[in-house]
């Protein structure tokens, strides 16, 4: 079964490969997500791969790492190892306010759809949510209220 995502509102099949670490890069065209290590470290070969590209942070990387690359990225993921930290909302806030990424922001790892409102006011447009939070209805989540005063 094909993993589904919440992107921009809609439920779509996500057809990015996360590439392992040791994981040879494949040679065909294909939207490979790279380890944020492994793309500073072979940071030429990475860039050369045909396909889209996308990196996955931990939330503790420095997203300054990225700010010569962000043209050359499709997507960026950064996790959230529990629902608790949110480390990944600030993240997200600088990479979409200070550095002006326009792509694919996804966030992955502990998603919960209570959190899917705040998420997308920090810059994230797109989704892994939990399998038990059922993707499905995640959608209701983005605009629980008409207003908001913050």
């Amino acid at each position: 079964m094909a993993n589904l995502i919440l992107k921009d509102a809609q439920i779509v099949t996500d057809d990015w490969h996360f590439l392992g670490t040791d994981e040879p890069l494949p040679d065909v065209a294909q939207s490979i997500v790279f380890p944020f290590t492994r793309w500073l470290d072979e940071h030429e070969q990475c860039l050369t791969h045909p396909g889209s590209k996308g990196v996955a942070l931990a939330n503790t990387d420095c997203v300054t790492q990225l700010v010569s690359d962000l043209d050359e990225l499709h997507l960026i993921c950064i996790d959230f190892p529990s629902a608790t930290d949110g480390r990944g909302y600030s993240q997200a806030r600088i990479l979409r306010q200070r550095y002006g990424y326009k792509n694919e922001l996804r966030a992955v790892g502990e998603v919960l759809v209570d959190q899917l409102f705040l998420l997308q006011r920090c810059g994230f447009n797109a989704f892994a949510v939990q399998t038990d939070q059922g993707v499905c209805h995640a959608a209701k989540y983005l605009n629980p209220f008409s207003s908001y005063y913050q």
